[in-house]
């Protein structure tokens, strides 16, 4: 890793896509500090999901109510080795942070909201709801390259679809039940999208098909503690700043059912001064996404040992 330049700086934790089986596992064997959080997480869940992170079965890693744990786990054992490593003269501290759909979670740990243990108990009860609110109103999601937001809105309205993810410019991803998404496929290929990819999850996240999931997700945040954040989030819903316990509670209800703008969250950031993002946790698919709204911005990414080790050696 480069070493960073006095600037101002942004963490952001990755999403769903962003796994592959063995994620993490260098980590727990160089880092105590990163072991300590996936033993943190095995305890608090009651079942090994350092193991499953490390040696699959990937179908099972993959499961929407193991996977987001498992991602919320293996960004904050980065992020905890990072700062046990570096310090802020390697890893300078953010601005901001930011995460995409589930990476919130890891970002609020990382802002002291919650707790460790605290925001990966959530992100399983998230995964369950979501999962169950996934059987009981069946849908999918589809990316959608190439075409305009505008446009896309109304392939949504006459398909009774709705955009999920605003990920960058021509990047977008819509959701629904099956049968209204391959006519939405069909129609934003006739208004001009290069390209439409059926993606590989099990429900329709981030649309009003979780409404199911609202009610209970509401009822477990009630019994848990937030604290005031340390450093501004930038929320999924808004792309705007929360700085308050009240507003991250009702943000992470209103997240469910709500599309991801992770293009104005990133647009928010670079327009406040942040010119530096580094990617904590497994993958490079924020990078590539923000490389996508500005070329200009400087990406780093913290996913393993070597990421950290690079912190205390930096290259010239």
């Amino acid at each position: 890793m480069a070493e960073l330049e006095p600037t101002k700086v942004a963490y952001v934790f990755p999403g769903q896509g962003s796994q592959w089986v063995g994620m993490g596992c260098d980590l727990y064997q160089n880092f105590a500090s990163a072991k300590a959080v996936f033993e943190l997480a095995d305890r608090t869940l009651g079942f090994p999901l350092s193991r499953l992170c490390f040696d699959g079965p990937e179908d099972e890693l993959r499961q929407t109510i193991n996977l987001q744990p498992a991602l919320v786990t293996v960004s904050f054992a980065c992020l905890k080795a990072a700062r046990d490593v570096a310090g802020d003269d390697g890893l300078p501290p953010p601005a901001f942070v930011a995460g995409h759909s589930v990476g919130e979670y890891a970002a609020l740990a990382a802002a002291g909201v919650l707790d460790f243990a605290t925001a990966v108990y959530l992100a399983r009860e998230r995964g369950r709801l979501m999962h169950e609110a996934g059987l009981r109103r069946p849908g999918g999601m589809v990316a959608v390259i190439g075409l305009d937001e505008a446009s896309l809105a109304e392939v949504c309205s006459e398909t009774d679809t709705e955009i999920a993810n605003i990920n960058s410019p021509g990047q977008l991803v819509i959701g629904g039940a099956k049968e209204n998404l391959a006519r939405a496929a069909d129609l934003a290929k006739v208004k001009g999208a290069q390209r439409t990819i059926l993606l590989p999850v099990s429900c329709a996240f981030h649309t009003q098909l979780m409404q199911p999931a609202v009610e209970v997700m509401s009822e477990i945040i009630a019994t848990l503690s937030f604290a005031k954040p340390l450093v501004p989030i930038i929320a999924n819903t808004t792309a705007q700043p929360l700085t308050t316990a009240e507003q991250v509670k009702a943000e992470l209800i209103r997240q469910l059912c709500t599309g991801v703008q992770w293009q104005r969250s990133i647009e928010y950031m670079l327009s406040d001064g942040v010119s530096t993002f580094i990617e904590i946790g497994p993958g490079r698919v924020l990078s590539g996404l923000i490389k996508r709204i500005d070329r200009n911005a400087k990406t780093l990414n913290i996913g393993g040992a070597e990421a950290v080790r690079s912190l205390i050696n930096p290259s010239p």
